[in-house]
């Protein structure tokens, strides 16, 4: 089964190779990053959302730069400065003292991640024909995870809110780490070049964003993952750890372990899921991962009912929740770049990527922003209703796309395997 979800090209094993050890570094500090910054740096609750809000911000402000200039330019000339942008900046979190410096520390680690993940999904879909494509954004996601988890393992018997020390050595870690993918693709020259043929580097390619906006299928795909994002994945950070720690009041530990569940939910049910998912609906699959992400969310919010009663029950709720989150993940990695390349056009498909990552970049805005707030009312459940609500409208809306998409955009058909256009040996 992991062998038929490999990609055929050898260039693209070695990028997913460069996915697994970028994410260890990730995952070292996913978990703590609002822990840190109150808990050891003594920023206050709405400065630390602040800042992790701008972080959103600045990267939603950059992404569409970011996709232009992988249309125009290639994503190698794109990903690879950026990759070194992200190290400076996720290795400088350690010298934070002051709001400040947490904010100017966010804005490098912005500038560095703009494009980081509209360029290595535009370099795999390069590397990928439709029939393989679903499969290998999947193990890709899953090779991600791997790494969070063993990242987010490590650092959970690392660090300590006392010992701020720990704190600097796992973001000095995480910095060394984005290194790994720079590094091997500066192994594969013919690799990330630009998309399109016949057309001169430094021209703009036909269309552009307005024309990407004009495509009514990507616009309703858009919606559904801001909304999703928004209540779902913006949440880790932020409402998850905060809930966990505060309303469920289970030490940090264990919000490392329920990320650890994350994991091997990931990793163990991934290649079964993309087997499962095969030929199905995509729509009804991202419908889906809207109700499993609100079950998620309800059995975090039954820990915080329970906690004065059971705390061993308490703290398996957040694992729990946190492992029923891994589930939808492992349907929604390969759904949504597949669905949106299944949109794009190879002159924009760096617009169509940076677009798509853009709505991690609005939801990193309004999500950290309005947890802080939505949490401190009625100990929690307002934020629980409020993402729960949330997770099903979102599922709502993927049901209302499968109307707008082909049987083949949708998944329904499956596309007969073809060798990807050899990639342009220069710019």
């Amino acid at each position: 089964m992991l062998r038929r979800a490999l990609p055929r090209r050898p260039e693209a094993r070695r990028l997913l190779v460069g996915t697994l050890l970028s994410a260890i570094g990730r995952g070292l500090t996913l978990p703590f990053l609002f822990i840190y910054l109150t808990d050891v740096r003594g920023l206050t609750d709405t400065r630390a959302g602040l800042a992790i809000g701008w972080y959103g911000a600045v990267t939603l402000v950059l992404s569409p730069l970011g996709g232009t200039l992988i249309d125009r330019f290639g994503a190698r000339r794109v990903v690879l400065p950026c990759l070194l942008i992200e190290a400076v900046g996720t290795g400088s979190l350690a010298l934070v003292d002051s709001s400040a410096s947490a904010f100017a520390v966010m804005t490098v680690i912005a500038v560095g991640s703009s494009a980081i993940w509209s360029g290595q999904n535009t370099i795999l879909a390069s590397l990928t024909d439709d029939g393989e494509r679903q499969r290998v954004f999947g193990l890709n996601f899953a090779l991600l995870n791997l790494g969070i988890g063993i990242g987010g393992m490590t650092s959970g018997a690392i660090v300590d809110t006392d010992r701020p020390v720990t704190f600097l050595a796992v973001y000095l870690l995480d910095a060394v780490s984005y290194l790994m993918p720079a590094l091997i693709l500066l192994t594969l020259p013919g690799v990330g070049h630009r998309l399109g043929a016949g057309r001169v580097a430094g021209q703009p390619s036909p269309g552009g964003y307005l024309t990407v906006l004009r495509d009514r299928p990507f616009r309703r795909l858009v919606i559904f993952g801001l909304i999703l994002t928004t209540c779902g994945y913006a949440q880790i950070e932020v409402g998850f750890a905060a809930y966990a720690v505060r309303v469920v009041e289970v030490s940090p530990r264990v919000v490392a372990w329920a990320l650890a569940a994350n994991t091997v939910t990931i990793v163990l049910a991934q290649l079964l899921v993309l087997r499962r998912i095969e030929g199905r609906s995509r729509t009804a699959a991202l419908a889906l991962v809207g109700t499993v992400f609100a079950a998620a969310w309800l059995v975090l919010g039954a820990g915080g009912l329970i906690s004065t009663e059971s705390a061993v029950l308490a703290a398996l709720c957040v694992v729990a929740c946190s492992a029923i989150f891994g589930f939808g993940e492992t349907m929604l990695s390969p759904m949504m770049p597949a669905l949106t390349n299944a949109l794009a056009t190879d002159e924009l498909r760096g617009r169509y990527n940076a677009m798509s990552s853009m709505i991690f970049g609005i939801s990193g805005v309004i999500g950290p922003v309005t947890a802080g707030p939505l949490l401190a009312a009625a100990d929690g459940r307002v934020w629980v209703a409020t993402v729960v609500g949330g997770c099903l409208v979102a599922s709502l809306v993927a049901l209302s796309l499968r109307r707008l998409l082909t049987p083949a955009q949708d998944g329904r058909v499956t596309a007969e395997p073809t060798s990807p256009e050899p990639t342009p040996a220069t710019a």
